[in-house]
């Protein structure tokens, strides 16, 4: 690595010959995205999860430097930073050890439905961050979404206003995820896909590092196979190889478009969660999944229309 701090640093936009090439980039990467959940889960059984939160953090950040430095990327500039230091309190530190911790109680496939509400989150946090003003029905998919999360993590939980802390924590690491999303597709339209999740990695290293020897000071990690084989998927694929696809597909876009696929990986999720954990699935859970994913979907919708309006008044205007 290094540093040109006297050059201005060049973008790198994300081109391709495929005009869904942005797509099924994302799809690989929500695929990738999809086992986090259940993985966490069976990690969680044997391992602490401020271990498991933050070691995968590490294992991820180890392999970040790698490959910076043996490509020999420049550094970011300026504004860059904080916007990665931003990307990696999301993706890096917030949802990874909100989700540790909230699983170590609730099933894997109650966290999916919970977490169904991403897609709406992160078209609201990429609305915000472009300064848009999309249309009413906008903000009305995307609050019934997450009212609908809601009812179904308190109807879970026990009846209305039963709602868990690991509920909250869900629901936080979601909105953690929402604008490391968000803003590392901005970013890696600067910076390149795979570049500007590493360079959230090691940002992030100092303090997942530390996290880590101190979890590991409180209590010594013994795990079976299984646990280990899951930890190692959380920190190569889940918080690594998963954010080169899905930031690349971002950075493709159209993000509106390409944020859609996030839909799938809440059904995934609960799929992997009954094949891989034996868990039963209900009704409840099934219908609670589609009730989430529809309104997000909605809201997905409509901002991409909004959009697309406002992009052929700008062509008649030019022409």
């Amino acid at each position: 690595m290094s540093d040109n701090s006297s050059a201005t640093l060049p973008t790198r936009p994300v081109v391709s010959d495929a005009p869904q090439a942005g797509l099924w980039w994302g799809l690989l990467g929500v695929a990738a995205f999809s086992l986090t959940v259940p993985f966490t889960r069976v990690a969680v059984d044997g391992l602490s999860p401020l271990f498991i939160g933050s070691g995968r953090a590490v294992v991820a950040a180890v392999l970040a430097i790698a490959c910076l430095v043996v490509s020999r990327q420049i550094l970011p500039q300026g504004r860059q930073w904080p916007r990665l230091a931003l990307v990696g309190g999301g993706v890096v530190v917030g949802f990874p050890l909100l989700t540790s911790f909230a699983l170590t109680t609730a099933p894997a496939s109650h966290g999916a439905v919970v977490i169904a509400v991403l897609p709406a989150a992160t078209a609201v946090m990429t609305v915000l961050r472009g300064h848009e003003r999309p249309p009413t029905a906008f903000w009305a998919a995307a609050g019934a979404g997450a009212a609908a999360a809601l009812v179904f993590a308190s109807a879970q939980g026990g009846g209305w206003g039963s709602l868990h802390w690991a509920d909250l924590m869900l629901f936080g690491a979601v909105m953690a995820a929402a604008v490391g999303y968000a803003e590392g597709g901005l970013l890696a339209r600067e910076l390149g896909a795979w570049q500007t999740v590493s360079w959230a990695l090691v940002i992030c290293a100092p303090l997942m590092v530390g996290l880590t020897v101190v979890s590991a000071a409180q209590e010594t990690p013994h795990g079976t196979p299984q646990q280990w084989a899951s930890f190692a998927y959380l920190g190569v694929v889940s918080m690594f190889l998963g954010f080169f696809a899905w930031y690349r597909g971002l950075a493709i876009g159209p993000m509106a478009q390409v944020s859609q696929v996030q839909l799938v990986q809440p059904v995934l999720s609960i799929v992997w969660a009954g094949l891989l954990l034996n868990e039963h699935l209900t009704w409840a859970t099934i219908v609670g999944g589609l009730v989430v994913v529809l309104f997000a979907g909605s809201a997905i919708r409509v901002r991409l229309g909004d959009r697309s309006g406002a992009e052929r008044r700008v062509a008649r205007v030019h022409l």
